[in-house]
């Protein structure tokens, strides 16, 4: 398709009919692009996006929405398992905020976007030449060096592919530093010429490497002969006629004498306040401006006020330094209240907001923008300010109707200079609110001339929202960086999205023991029971059917309970809560807990899975990566079911121990649990010893994870407890199987979990711990004079038939089919079952106290660490 040079209705249309540049390519070209003049010695047209949010205000909905989709796009070229390897880079500073919003569509990929702000002390992980550009030099520096190392695919992301030096620039430098197989170029438009696409073909060729492009649109720029002589003779004209004006234009001097806006493209520039260019007609894509009684002249005396969007401790405010899944998911815990703040400290009565970002600080002010939009009656849209100077001409056909110039006010490495906001004066906004970094918030930005200033020449509301500037910690006595959280389908089988493991992935190691030799190392104190792992029970055909049929019967009464315990947390702990389950028999119910949040309140809760072990404590380490991502007064700690409080009571004190070694206070210990039998805790579902069928089977259910290990030779002082995934496994894998049988009854059960939270909000929850007096009781007339080895409740009786070596099980007269597995696996193992009268569990699972033999482990050896 040819763009003619006389479409009014396109606004670059103006720059087409002087200069005779022509657009050819795809249909939708015109409604993402409008065209506009620069001072640039090497390209004289700007082509200016009408859905990035730079230049141009458009919805944030639509800004990030065409972001989103190009990354929807990676993932299905990529394919999952190598989507959830990719790294996405972006390009400063237009394209910042674009290649966030395309790492959210790939889903799990983290994000770095390249910068102009140095950080003293921090060493650049790559640096390229954007050779076009006003300002050339790009740093990467991420705060943790390995996020380039890896070798999955790398992504990489700008607004526009126009000859593609500057990708080609960034692959060599990166190349050479971390070489991979495979690149995903992502752009808006892709503007290559022919020589150019062949250019990139080449290069592909020469390295080795595989390199995609994914664009919206495509075509090509058509530049006559002369182009940039003719256009940088266009721009001094204009710079001419403000330097020469008549007396009407006498109030635009300074900064903003350079680029004038002639009204109707007559080629006089018009009235505007001192250092900013205002249009003489209101634009075309804008309401008419509305009268407001601040107005004094050109000027105002607009109502300031500053906003506390209580941004979340330690989240980074963008990906200057790297932003991974984990921020992710916090950022989108916290996006509505943020968002809530703002709209509260809008003004009642406004049309029209005009959300504005910050040069490089695009996506934190676009994700609230979109939040933002969905709470208020008044059209928010969405732009920031930029570097880039460029011509400003009211008329129609032309991208850039009006600018406002300021002072940078963020101390810049290369020193003092303009800044701009394009197409806001005039657009009659009734509110602007301004987003910046706390780099950014100087005296420079408050001053008279600063961009405080300028906004409330036009817009009787100006509200400012300060995100604190992340800055990587680089002392030397910081303790070590930990990795992100391993997630499916690389490590589980959970959805990604479901849960993060806070583990390290031990699948390459032996670490499976006959149970028999496992017993008694545990027992005669030679082996920890977390330094090895049970061989895994492989379920029979008939115990197959009797948990399908026991999920058949319980999944009512399973979504009741997940119901009645997510409502009591997020009515009495938090919120918004961090889930934090026990893995790994809390991480199914995590999964529900968040599950329900969603299906009830449309919440995106975190999720995460850490290890503790009996006798050795929680996982520090996964506590001070908890600290370091969220607030901690926000985690719960989830957990299936509570026997006799064992897991309960270690969680408190390991929590008490962490706070003092660390400095970090605001966990609380207190766990949720579906089941609490032993009534151990106040958060849970029920207080009925029922069948979980989750705990009838071992990592089918559990996302296919081994129990967590913790060995001195394989977890160091700074490293995660360990787990295996058994991906050899997945053909009997019922993980998702078993949440989604419990998520389909939600809708079933909500009046009995309404009736249900409204009982326990008045009922005395205090622990009675009635759980551990009957196991001590139970301990004492057994003989047995060890509680450990005593294992109350249906779900720690399972446990005791699939991973130790029963002895035999107490059961309750009268039980039902609760029962049906254990009594199969007690058949099974050759182990009696014995009915008793008074039992506050359904069963009590009792461990054989007799075990002498030295024991050896899975080499062999003597399991001694």
């Amino acid at each position: 398709m040819n763009i003619a040079a006389n479409n009014g209705d396109w606004s670059g249309s103006w720059v087409a009919e002087r200069l005779g540049v022509e657009l050819v390519g795809d249909d939708g070209l015109t409604a993402l692009l409008g065209l506009a003049l620069r001072r640039n010695p090497r390209r004289a047209h700007l082509l200016v996006s009408n859905v990035l949010g730079k230049h141009v205000p458009q919805s944030p909905s639509v800004v990030y929405g065409h972001g989103f989709a190009l990354g929807r796009r990676v993932r299905d070229l990529l394919g999952e398992r190598e989507a959830a390897r990719a790294v996405v880079v972006g390009y400063a500073e237009t394209a910042t905020g674009l290649g966030h919003s395309v790492a959210d569509g790939i889903g799990l990929a983290p994000y770095l976007h390249s910068t102009r702000r140095p950080v003293p002390g921090l060493t650049p992980a790559g640096g390229f030449e954007e050779s076009h550009s006003h300002a050339t030099s790009h740093l990467l520096l991420p705060e943790d060096p390995a996020l380039l190392a890896a070798d999955g695919p790398l992504v990489l992301v700008d607004d526009e592919f126009s000859t593609g030096n500057t990708v080609l620039n960034t692959i060599r430098d990166l190349h050479a530093r971390y070489p991979r197989k495979r690149y995903v170029v992502v752009a808006l438009v892709d503007m290559r010429s022919r020589e150019d696409a062949g250019r990139l073909a080449d290069f592909a060729g020469e390295i080795g490497a595989r390199v995609d492009l994914v664009a919206a649109a495509s075509g090509t720029v058509r530049l006559p002969e002369g182009v940039l002589e003719k256009g940088q003779e266009l721009v001094a004209r204009y710079e001419e006629s403000a330097a020469t004006g008549d007396s009407s234009s006498a109030a635009v001097s300074g900064p903003a004498a350079q680029f004038p806006a002639p009204p109707g493209g007559s080629g006089q520039p018009p009235q505007g306040a001192r250092g900013c260019v205002e249009p003489a007609a209101t634009a075309a894509w804008a309401r008419p401006a509305p009268t407001h009684p601040h107005l004094t002249g050109n000027r105002t005396t607009p109502h300031l006020s500053r906003i506390d969007l209580h941004w979340p401790h330690g989240l980074p405010d963008g990906g200057r330094h790297g932003f991974t899944p984990a921020h992710r998911i916090r950022l989108e815990s916290a996006l509505p209240l943020m968002a809530a703040r703002l709209a509260e400290a809008l003004p009642p009565d406004a049309r029209r907001v005009l959300t504005l970002g910050f040069e490089e600080l695009m996506y934190a002010p676009l994700r609230i923008a979109r939040e933002l939009e969905a709470l208020v009656a008044a059209e928010v849209r969405y732009s920031t300010t930029t570097r880039s100077p460029v011509l400003a001409v009211d008329d129609p056909g032309y991208a850039i109707r009006s600018r406002l110039v300021f002072p940078a006010h963020d101390n810049p490495a290369d020193g003092p200079g303009e800044r701009y906001a394009y197409n806001v004066a005039g657009a009659g906004f009734d509110a602007v609110v301004l987003f910046v970094d706390s780099a950014g918030d100087t005296p420079e930005l408050h001053a008279p001339d600063g961009l405080l200033d300028r906004l409330g020449a036009h817009a009787p509301h100006v509200l400012l929202a300060v995100v604190p500037s992340y800055v990587p910690a680089l002392t030397e006595e910081s303790p070590a960086m930990l990795p992100e959280p391993l997630r499916g389908p690389a490590f589980s089988s959970y959805p990604a999205e479901d849960v993060g493991w806070l583990l390290q992935d031990l699948s390459d190691v032996t670490l499976e023991a006959p149970t028999e030799e496992r017993e008694e190392a545990i027992q005669s104190g030679g082996a920890h029971y977390a330094e090895s792992l049970p061989v895994e029970y492989q379920p029979s055909d008939q115990y197959q059917a009797l948990f399908h049929a026991a999920l058949e019967t319980s999944a009512a009464r399973l979504a009741e309970a997940v119901g009645v315990v997510t409502e009591t947390v997020l009515a009495e702990r938090s919120p918004r809560p961090v889930l934090v389950s026990l893995a790994r028999a809390g991480t199914p119910v995590g999964v529900l807990m968040r599950r329900w949040a969603r299906f009830r309140y449309g919440l995106d809760l975190p999720h995460y899975a850490v290890s503790i072990v009996r006798g050795r404590g929680i996982d520090a380490n996964a506590l001070r990566w908890l600290a370091a991502h969220h607030d901690p007064r926000d985690v719960v700690f989830v957990d299936g079911w509570t026997g006799k409080g064992a897991i309960t009571r270690e969680l408190a004190d390991a929590v008490e121990e962490f706070e003092k070694r660390s400095g970090v206070s605001g966990f609380d210990p207190e766990i949720a649990v579906l089941a609490d039998p032993g009534s151990c805790v106040r958060t849970y579902g029920t207080r009925e010893d029922f069948l979980i069928p989750s705990a009838c089977l071992n990592s089918t259910v559990s996302g296919l994870i081994s129990r967590t290990v913790l060995r001195a030779d394989l977890v160091g002082p700074d490293d995660f407890h360990g787990a295996k995934f058994y991906r050899e496994l997945a053909g009997a894998d019922v993980s998702v199987a078993f949440l989604d049988a419990v998520a389909a009854r939600f809708a079933e059960v909500v009046e009995a979990v309404d009736a249900a939270v409204k009982e326990l909000a008045v009922a005395d929850r205090t622990p009675t711990w009635v759980g551990w007096a009957a196991v001590e009781r139970i301990s004492e007339e057994y003989g047995i004079h060890d509680v450990n080895l005593v294992k109350p409740g249906v779900g720690e009786t399972t446990r005791v038939l699939l991973r130790r070596v029963p002895w035999k099980i107490l059961a309750r007269a009268g039980a039902g089919a609760d029962l049906d597995h254990v009594r199969l696996l007690a058949e099974q193992r050759g182990v009696p079952v014995e009915e008793v009268g008074e039992l506050p569990y359904t069963c009590v699972g009792l461990i054989h106290p007799k075990y002498t033999r030295g024991a050896t482990g899975a080499d062999g050896r003597a399991v001694n660490v």
